[in-house]
């Protein structure tokens, strides 16, 4: 790529622009991602779904690991800590990737727990709120026909 008109630099002015292609893209940059991300994930014993590609699983003793798969967004899930621990430094040894701790959000959907009650779960009412709201369909009051679904 030529360099942009009035930012020649002095001295430099044969030379030309590199395109980053992880800025820019390809067409096939996705599909390349996720194929090299499924053979190095499949490497270390994980097993893709039959039903959803993006998600994988993991299988060891009693321990199990789920891993979702959302574009370049990992999700793990488990029943042992420590095999999560090592499912994830040995992610950050294939990979460049930043530990972003506990998911609260993922896709618009809230996760919640209660570990005292061993209890996991998932609501999208933030979501519906949104879209109420885009709408205009936001009611500020009960609506009286709508008291049996309570």
């Amino acid at each position: 790529m030529d360099q942009p008109e009035g930012l020649t630099a002095v001295g430099e002015e044969q030379k030309v622009c590199r395109l980053q292609r992880s800025i820019y893209g390809l067409k096939q940059a996705s599909q390349s991602w996720n194929t090299h991300f499924d053979e190095v994930i499949r490497g270390y014993n994980f097993i893709k779904n039959d039903y959803d590609p993006c998600i994988y699983k993991k299988i060891s003793g009693s321990s199990v690991a789920y891993l979702v798969l959302y574009v370049d967004d990992i999700l793990l899930i488990g029943n042992d800590v420590k095999m999560l621990a090592d499912i994830k430094a040995w992610l950050s040894t294939q990979f460049s990737m930043k530990d972003m701790g506990e998911a609260s959000y993922i896709l618009g959907t809230k996760i919640y727990r209660d570990r005292s009650r061993r209890m996991l779960g998932l609501t999208q009412s933030s979501y519906i709120k949104k879209v109420l709201k885009r709408f205009k369909m936001a009611l500020k009051t009960r609506s009286h026909s709508h008291e049996a679904w309570d």
